[in-house]
C-alpha cells in the first residue's frame, strides 16, 4: 500500500474545507423514517473512486451497478452518482486529505461507496478509512465471506465457508488513543499508572514503551450484538458466535462477551437460546429432573468445585428451567437462534478446520480485522472480499473495497474489481434493491464458473481466459 508522510495534525485540520460539492440532477436523497431507509427511484449516492488502482476498479464497477439496476427495474430506477474526494486525489486538488464537504455529503445522503484509500503515515489521522467510520459513527463493519465456485483456494473445502462477520468498528485499539515511547506524555501516563494505580512489573521496559488505551463499552458492544442478532434472525441464520479474548482481557473483551449475552437474553429472549442453556434444557428433555445431576452433566468439573461454586451452577440450572423451559423445552430450543462464544485464538484455527460450525460472528474491532482477512484468504483473497460500514440507527452506511491501493498496478487496467463490485452488491441489498443485487451475484458466479477472470485468478486456474479489469466488468454484465 502506498503511504505518504504527514506532519502531526488533528482531524479537524485534515478534514477541512475545500470547494463545495454541488449536486446537479434529478436525484433525491435517501432518508431514514421510523428506523427504515426510504429509498427514492433516483437516489443520490456519493462515491470515492479511491487511490492507486481505485480509478480502474471504479470504472469497471460502476458500469456493473448501473447495468444491474437498469436490467432489474427496466429503467425505472437509476442511481445518481455524486463524486466526493478523499485521499491522494483530494490532497492534490484541495490540499486536504478528507475535506469537510466529503463528510457532509455522506451525512446528507446517508449511503455511499468508496474505493481503496492511501493510509497516511505519521501523526494525525492514522487511517482515512477509520476516520470516516469514527466521524459517521459507523459502528458495524459488515464482512460477508462466501466462496464462488471455481475461485482458487488454499483449503480443500472452501464451499463450507459461509460466514458474516459483525466487527465492532469504533472502539478497541482502533480508537487511536496512544502515545509514542520516549515522549513526555508516555512518561506521564506511566507515572500515573505506577504511582496512582499500582502498575509496576507489568510494564517491563517503561522508558522505551509506547502506550495505547483499549476502550470497550457496554453500549458499543450491545449495539453491535443487537445488529448481529437482528441480521441473523432476518436471514434465518443458525447461530451467532461471540469471538473474544476475555480469558485474558477480563474487563474489556470479557465485558464485550457479557454485554452481548445480556442483549441476546433481554431483547431477543423468545427467539434465541444460548449454548449453555441448550445443554440444560436438553438434559431436562432427556429426563434429568434433578438440578444437581443436570449441573454435573453440563460442568464435568462439578465434583471438584467448592460448595459455593456448586450452588452457583445448580442455581443456574434451576433458573433456566424456571424461566424458559415452557417456551424452549421439549425440543423447541432446536428451532431457536443459537448464541455461543469462543476464544479468538482458537477461533482462527477452527474457522479453518471446522468452518461449517460458524455462521454469524460478533467480535471486537481487532479480532474482526484478523478474522475477516483470514477468512477471505480461504475463498479467494481480499481482492474479492466486500465490506460495509453501517450505523443501523441513523441509516448512514459506506460500502468499500477491503483491499489496499496497489499503486504499482495503477492505470494498468489489470486488477480484480470484485471487492468493490461485491461491496456495491451489498449496498444494493442494503437499499432493498435485491433484484439488482441478485443479478450481480449471478453475473459474477457465471463469469468465474466459465473461468473468464482477471490475472489474480488466471494464474491459479488451469484453462482460464485472462481478462482486463474493464473486461471482467463487461463479462459480469454479459452473464446477468
Amino acid at each position: 500500500m502506498n503511504s505518504i508522510k504527514l506532519s502531526s495534525r488533528s482531524l479537524s485540520s485534515i478534514a477541512s474545507s475545500s470547494s463545495s460539492i454541488a449536486y446537479k440532477g434529478d436525484g433525491q436523497a435517501i432518508t431514514m423514517n421510523n428506523g427504515k431507509l426510504n429509498v427514492p427511484n433516483h437516489p443520490i449516492i456519493p462515491f470515492i473512486e479511491g487511490d492507486g488502482t481505485g480509478p480502474d476498479i471504479w470504472k469497471a464497477s460502476v458500469r456493473v451497478f448501473d447495468a444491474a439496476v437498469d436490467k432489474a427495474y427496466n429503467g425505472k430506477r437509476k442511481i445518481q452518482w455524486l463524486e466526493v474526494l478523499a485521499g491522494e486525489k483530494a490532497f492534490r486538488k484541495t490540499g486536504n486529505w478528507l475535506p469537510t464537504e466529503t463528510l457532509d455529503a455522506y451525512k446528507k445522503y446517508l449511503v455511499g461507496i468508496k474505493g481503496p484509500l492511501t493510509t497516511p503515515v505519521g501523526g494525525g489521522i492514522r487511517s482515512l478509512n477509520v476516520a470516516l467510520r469514527q466521524e459517521l459513527d459507523l459502528y458495524v463493519c459488515l464482512r460477508p465471506v462466501r466462496w464462488f465456485k471455481g475461485v482458487p483456494s488454499p483449503v480443500k473445502n472452501p464451499q463450507l465457508v459461509d460466514m458474516v462477520i459483525f466487527r465492532e468498528n469504533t472502539e478497541d485499539i482502533y480508537a487511536g488513543i496512544e502515545w509514542e515511547q520516549g515522549t513526555p506524555e508516555a512518561k506521564k501516563l506511566y507515572d500515573f499508572l505506577k504511582n496512582e494505580l499500582g502498575v509496576k512489573n507489568q510494564v517491563r521496559f517503561p522508558a522505551s514503551s509506547g502506550f495505547g488505551i483499549k476502550p470497550i463499552s457496554v453500549e458499543g458492544s450491545s449495539r453491535l450484538m443487537r445488529a448481529a442478532i437482528s441480521y441473523a434472525l432476518s436471514e434465518k441464520r443458525k447461530s451467532v458466535n461471540i469471538v473474544h479474548k476475555g480469558n485474558i482481557m477480563k474487563f474489556t473483551e470479557a465485558e464485550f462477551c457479557r454485554s452481548c449475552y445480556a442483549v441476546a437474553k433481554k431483547e431477543f429472549r423468545n427467539a434465541i437460546i444460548t449454548e449453555r442453556e441448550s445443554w440444560i434444557i436438553d438434559n431436562k428433555d432427556r429426563g434429568v429432573d434433578d438440578p444437581k445431576k443436570n449441573a454435573v452433566a453440563i460442568d464435568p468439573g462439578f465434583d471438584m468445585m467448592t460448595e459455593a461454586q456448586q450452588k452457583k451452577i445448580t442455581n443456574e440450572v434451576e433458573t433456566v428451567i424456571n424461566e424458559i423451559y415452557k417456551t424452549h423445552g421439549k425440543g423447541a430450543w432446536k428451532k431457536k437462534l443459537m448464541i455461543k462464544d469462543s476464544i479468538a485464538d482458537i477461533t482462527l484455527q477452527q474457522v479453518l478446520t471446522r468452518p461449517s460450525e460458524f455462521d454469524v460472528i460478533a467480535t471486537p474491532n481487532l479480532n474482526g480485522d484478523y478474522l475477516s482477512d483470514a477468512l477471505a484468504a480461504q475463498v479467494g483473497g481480499i481482492g474479492i472480499a466486500p465490506g460495509g460500514n453501517i450505523n443501523y440507527v441513523t441509516g448512514h452506511a459506506i460500502f468499500e473495497a477491503t483491499h489496499g491501493t496497489a499503486p504499482k498496478y495503477a492505470g494498468l487496467d489489470k486488477v480484480n474489481p470484485g471487492s468493490v463490485i461485491l461491496s456495491g452488491e451489498m449496498m444494493l441489498r442494503h437499499l432493498g434493491w435485491t433484484e439488482a443485487a441478485d443479478l450481480i451475484i449471478q453475473g459474477l458466479d457465471k463469469s468465474i464458473g466459465k473461468k473468464h477472470v482477471t490475472y489474480d485468478f488466471h494464474r491459479m486456474m488451469e484453462g482460464a481466459k485472462l481478462l482486463k479489469c474493464s473486461e471482467f466488468g463487461s463479462e459480469i454484465i454479459k452473464n446477468f
